[in-house]
């Protein structure tokens, strides 16, 4: 089994096997498929490419991502003040919260659309936040996982004292380099399975199946 590199986009088979190749495709009737042989159209390629950037691109912030203590810092403030006491039910309560805090123009506006929350999952979480503010702890470094609040499993950049490494989503993660690999790797895989085969430039005679 040769493989012929000097020409990778027409073939990667030499023309010994190439011929092998069409006797077997015209020589048999492949159980009574009778395939051609057409190349992908480059519209279908470019979508294909497009499909794979786009969602590359859409999913970049997204990898791994868990709502943290940070993003509803905002919210617990804003639980025990008069005027949200003074509204009848939760539904109320946390629409007014959510309205008031996208009003202020909160950093973690996107994050609070993206990972919204009622009344009850605030109150089980609220002591926590609490808590880890009163401790000087950093809210950004700590997931929220049901009803607990846990440090986050991601290893950012080193503290400036050198103590340990922040629990902050790095902008790179090892989901994102497992993807791109396994992409790029069946899109070689594709190539070189297509390319073993006669070039497209080349139809087969069903005539001659039997």
């Amino acid at each position: 089994m040769v493989w012929v590199f000097n020409n990778p986009l027409y073939s990667l088979s030499d023309e010994e096997q190439n011929v092998s190749a069409r006797e077997v495709w015209e020589g048999e009737s492949l159980g009574g498929i009778m395939e051609d042989n057409n190349r992908l159209p480059q519209p279908v390629v470019w979508l294909l490419g497009l499909t794979i950037m786009t969602a590359f691109m859409i999913t970049f912030p997204l990898w791994g991502q868990r709502p943290n203590g940070a993003m509803y810092e905002e919210y617990v403030a804003l639980m025990d003040t008069p005027e949200v006491q003074a509204l009848s039910d939760d539904k109320a309560k946390m629409k007014f919260i959510v309205d008031k805090v996208k009003s202020q123009g909160s950093v973690w506006a996107a994050l609070q659309e993206r990972h919204p929350l009622e009344m009850d999952d605030l109150r089980m979480i609220k002591g926590q936040i609490i808590e880890l503010k009163n401790a000087g702890k950093n809210l950004a470094e700590f997931s929220v996982v049901g009803d607990k609040m846990v440090m986050a499993n991601f290893e950012g950049n080193m503290l400036p004292d050198g103590s340990r490494r922040e629990r902050l989503q790095p902008w790179w993660d090892k989901g994102y380099t497992i993807d791109v690999f396994y992409v790029t790797y069946f899109c070689i895989a594709v190539m070189i399975a297509v390319k073993r085969l006669p070039n497209h430039e080349w139809q087969p005679d069903h005539d001659k199946a039997h």
